[in-house]
């Protein structure tokens, strides 16, 4: 039962309280760049957790097989291979996100996120923890992304997910789908998500 329990936290933290982008301040390149729109911010956020996931997969398997001064470069060669498959995967499935996403894909690699969790946890901690380790750090990530992404697309263009639901000459705020517009709303939601966590602690 306490193991349930523990897992549970571990899972729970990386959505709330330790909350890869609204928390801690990780990965904040593609969260700026990207996230134009909450299919940009969807899309780059499971292409992270699946990196995420994999690389703590493996990292978790192989931690005792790597030796301590060749560490870091042997995380990075795991998360690049899993990066190159999702590379791979995106251009061949989904070419129009892969067009969107372009430099930040393949930057996944050097995702602080990422490397954090393979170095700080998974390189640490037990199989199971770390998958549910990178499951609640991922979804925290692809959580906030979309957030962020659909609030620059509704309040920048009037649509979520492409869909238009302001008539053509309504008034939108083009400021927030372009990238001073992603610090603004970034700061908002940042705000407001630690003002919610803090009174739910």
């Amino acid at each position: 039962m306490a193991n349930i329990i523990s897992q549970k936290e571990i899972f729970l933290k990386g959505i709330v309280k330790e909350n890869p982008i609204f928390v801690m301040l990780l990965g904040m390149c593609p969260t700026l760049g990207v996230t134009s729109s909450a299919f940009n911010g969807l899309g780059m956020g499971i292409a992270t957790l699946f990196v995420l996931l994999m690389s703590n997969i493996v990292v978790s398997l192989v931690k005792s097989q790597i030796p301590s001064k060749v560490r870091i470069p042997a995380f990075i060669i795991i998360i690049a291979s899993f990066v190159t498959i999702v590379e791979m995967i995106l251009e061949a499935y989904i070419p129009a996100l892969y067009e969107q996403l372009g430099i930040f894909i393949p930057l996944i690699v050097v995702n602080c996120l990422i490397l954090g969790r393979a170095e700080a946890f998974a390189s640490k901690n037990k199989l199971t923890d770390a998958v549910v380790d990178a499951l609640g750090m991922g979804l925290g990530f692809v959580i906030a992304l979309t957030v962020l992404g659909a609030v620059r697309e509704i309040l920048g263009n009037g649509s979520i997910f492409d869909f238009k639901f302001v008539s053509e000459n309504a008034t939108t705020f083009i400021l927030f789908i372009l990238p001073p517009g992603a610090f603004i709303a970034l700061a908002y939601l940042t705000v407001l998500f630690n003002r919610i966590n803090i009174k739910n602690i």
